[in-house]
């Protein structure tokens, strides 16, 4: 019954989405270091919720300021509140934990799927950050339905930019096109680094 009803939202989604296409690639399937694998498998597997930890109460303002910030840039996109605060939630705290900007991390969810929760890409690439099936077999327990999970895709997408980050030496256009699946090809970087700058925050 679970999974009829997420395959029902899935095309309800796609059904109301149908004029704005997942842009996403196709992230190619590669032999990993047996390291790397457990490492990232780890990362996917942990369950702990979302909820950062702050050295003092400076730290703290400035991440509250943000979530204000960022939920009234998002409004257009993601009209629930709760949804809204939900999901900056987890992405700040993917994108920290995996050592990425939270920016970064937004501008790539804009040109991926729009913040679609339910998007599918015409490469079979699925939720917020398009996130390829085979990562579930590869890192995860196989069960690609997580990939609608919000706080799954998010924790998988992150994981795997950091992966191609560290692959290309902190290049951000050699890994933002190995994420897409264009590797050396200089309109999905340009496209998710112009986006970057909407999601950009700097702390009063």
């Amino acid at each position: 019954m679970r999974v009829l009803c997420l395959l029902q939202l899935s095309l309800l989604s796609l059904a109301w989405c149908g004029n704005l296409p997942a842009h996403a690639g196709n992230q190619q399937e590669e032999r990993l270091a047996d390291s790397v694998t457990l490492a990232l498998a780890q990362v996917v597997a942990d369950a702990r919720p979302p909820k950062p930890q702050f050295n003092d109460i400076e730290q703290r303002i400035v991440y509250l300021n943000w979530l204000g910030d960022m939920s009234a840039r998002l409004s257009d996109k993601l009209p629930d509140r709760q949804e809204r605060i939900e999901f900056l939630e987890s992405a700040w705290y993917e994108a920290t934990r995996a050592g990425l900007d939270p920016a970064l991390v937004l501008g790539l969810i804009q040109v991926e799927s729009a913040f679609r929760k339910y998007a599918i890409s015409s490469a079979g690439a699925s939720g917020y950050m398009q996130v390829m099936p085979f990562w579930t077999r590869a890192i995860g327990d196989g069960d690609r339905r997580k990939l609608f999970h919000m706080r799954s895709n998010l924790r998988y997408g992150c994981a795997i930019l950091r992966l191609y980050l560290d692959q290309e030496g902190g290049d951000y256009f050699m890994a933002l096109g190995k994420y897409n699946g264009s590797r050396g090809l200089p309109e999905y970087p340009a496209a998710v680094l112009k986006a970057k700058k909407r999601w950009e925050y700097a702390a009063q």
